[in-house]
């Protein structure tokens, strides 16, 4: 399961949503924290490969004490950061020679993998 913090009050603002219960105490989701040598492993895996699934996954959480989950949202979340970042770099490329191209949609083209907007922590 998830997660939970203590009640945030009654008076809480925002929508409810997937992770907060209905009733007058709300529950929010705890942030995960990763600690350094997660980081480390995790970025040295989407380096050999962005798109980790079964068994890889199952076998990464447990060596890092993660969940499933956790290492799954890490990964989603990784990607968009990585594709945000080749989005830059092609957009400083051509104002490098003064001249501006449109971005292709391709290069956000994911084929047959898992979806890549569910669940997103920022």
């Amino acid at each position: 399961g998830l997660e939970l913090s203590h009640c945030v009050g009654a008076n809480s603002l925002g929508p409810a949503g997937p992770w907060r219960s209905g009733g007058p105490c709300k529950m929010k989701r705890v942030r995960t924290v990763f600690k350094p040598e997660q980081l480390e492993r995790l970025e040295q895996e989407f380096l050999k490969q962005q798109y980790m699934v079964g068994t890889e996954r199952v076998d990464l959480a447990a060596t890092l004490h993660l969940t499933e989950t956790q290492v799954k949202v890490w990964f989603q979340n990784r990607r968009i950061k990585w594709r945000k970042q080749s989005m830059e770099q092609k957009a400083a490329k051509p104002s490098q020679f003064g001249t501006i191209q449109p971005a292709t949609a391709d290069s956000t083209d994911v084929g047959d993998h898992e979806e890549d907007t569910v669940d997103v922590e920022l």
